[in-house]
């Protein structure tokens, strides 16, 4: 027997039955059957992969529970550029965000990843506590003293902006940040 009984489309939701479970559960994810591998079309708006200069600068990634982003840049700096503006992506329309604000951000990290983990997270709270939304990131330096950025957007208006995916945390979860050969290469895992 399948691992999936029964899948009803309605819009971009699905009720899929796992044979463990006693009831159909009620989701918005994608999932694979276990009969043949096909999967079924993921029918949330997940953008494509933008590029500058030949080169992704972010792409979606679905995760079991969460949602993630890969990010790419030529070099640091715009690794953690890319970073964040893939997370705002998630969050909201980017778009409809102007740049009348401006926040300086300083925050040091014993390791890329933790550098990373820690510019997303500072970007979180600032978006939870100042109710602020993201578009443009300048960072300035990435060194042993940790990270200078600007983040430039403005504060949240209703009807104006509508937030798309709730952010609780940035994790450590298959937290990866590495150099290949065409440049920068970093994979985040936000929890929802």
């Amino acid at each position: 027997m399948g691992k999936f009984l029964f899948s009803i489309s309605e819009g971009c939701r699905r009720w899929w039955k796992p044979s463990s479970a006693s009831f159909p559960i009620w989701s918005k994810r994608p999932w694979k059957s276990s009969e043949g591998g096909r999967r079924v079309k993921n029918l949330r708006k997940n953008p494509p992969s933008l590029t500058v200069r030949g080169m992704k600068r972010f792409e979606i990634l679905d995760h079991t529970a969460d949602i993630g982003i890969t990010a790419y840049g030529e070099n640091l700096n715009s690794l953690f550029e890319n970073a964040a503006e893939g997370f705002f992506h998630l969050i909201t329309d980017l778009k409809k965000v102007r740049l009348r604000t401006e926040r300086k951000i300083e925050i040091g990290g014993e390791s890329l990843e933790r550098l990373m983990v820690d510019w997303l997270s500072e970007l979180l709270y600032l978006h939870d506590v100042e109710n602020l939304l993201f578009r443009r990131f300048i960072v300035e330096s990435i060194g042993e003293g940790g990270l200078k950025a600007k983040a430039k957007g403005e504060f949240f208006q209703e009807g104006v902006h509508v937030i798309k995916t709730g952010v609780k945390a940035v994790t450590y979860h298959q937290i990866e940040v590495r150099q290949e050969e065409e440049g920068w290469r970093a994979r985040v895992i936000f929890d929802l």
